[in-house]
């Protein structure tokens, strides 16, 4: 699934008029990177969520055919923040027994990550071999976020330790996280992290690569000249 929802309100004036994940870094909007790296690694069933200007996106994507992989879109009528959001879209995400993990990414950020690194993690998963619910990947502190978000101890997620890493916006999760949330109305993620976190449900991995928070217009234009320059010399 890919969380394509929110409103961009940091990123006005350049989402008066576009939603956040088709704004564009060097030739390619940044969807459309998370959408090749996902067909790349062999996933090609894909969830997208949309509320603002959600019509867009379908029109610019469509079917997901030219990028080799089937687009469904679950749209919100309000936006349903990120767990209201997975919630709404289950029926599209697993089997009808709920059984069946998959893995989320934010339509706001790029990432290099090689996202097929994640099928072991999601085989264990389902399998149920750790007890594990979700499965994070931390990168290193932004600046603008220099206090992290989660620890990690061994491969175990923690609410504090030594170090202190920051959610990139991937991660893998079994339906049973959101047991909880009502289909069609705003839920947070991160209160549900935190207390499958306290049950120790939740594993992680950090990752070292190259990962954007595209948050401000500023970021956003370091991006666009930084993989321009790049794909000029390819």
């Amino acid at each position: 699934m890919i969380l394509a929802a929110g409103r961009g309100e940091r990123m006005r004036p350049l989402t008066d008029h576009s939603p956040k994940p088709l704004l564009r870094a060097g030739s390619h909007s940044l969807i459309e990177y998370q959408l090749t790296n996902l067909a790349r690694a062999g996933f090609v069933e894909i969830v997208i969520n949309h509320a603002y200007l959600g019509y867009m996106i379908e029109h610019a994507l469509g079917t997901g055919e030219r990028y080799g992989v089937t687009i469904r879109y679950s749209p919100e009528k309000v936006v349903l923040e990120t767990a209201g959001g997975i919630a709404n879209a289950l029926p599209l995400l697993t089997d009808e027994s709920r059984s069946l993990p998959f893995l989320v990414v934010n339509g706001d950020i790029y990432c290099d990550m090689e996202y097929a690194a994640l099928l072991p993690v999601m085989q264990a998963m389902h399998s149920n071999r750790d007890n594990s619910i979700a499965h994070l990947i931390l990168v290193d502190n932004p600046l603008h976020h220099a206090m992290g978000d989660f620890a990690l101890q061994g491969n175990k997620v923690a609410l504090a330790g030594v170090n202190s890493w920051t959610f990139s916006g991937i991660g893998v999760y079994r339906p049973q996280l959101f047991a909880d949330v009502n289909p069609g109305l705003p839920a947070k993620l991160a209160p549900l992290l935190r207390k499958a976190i306290e049950y120790g449900q939740v594993t992680g991995e950090r990752f070292t690569g190259q990962w954007v928070d595209v948050g401000t217009p500023d970021r956003l234009e370091s991006l666009d000249r930084q993989l321009s320059l790049r794909q000029c010399s390819t």
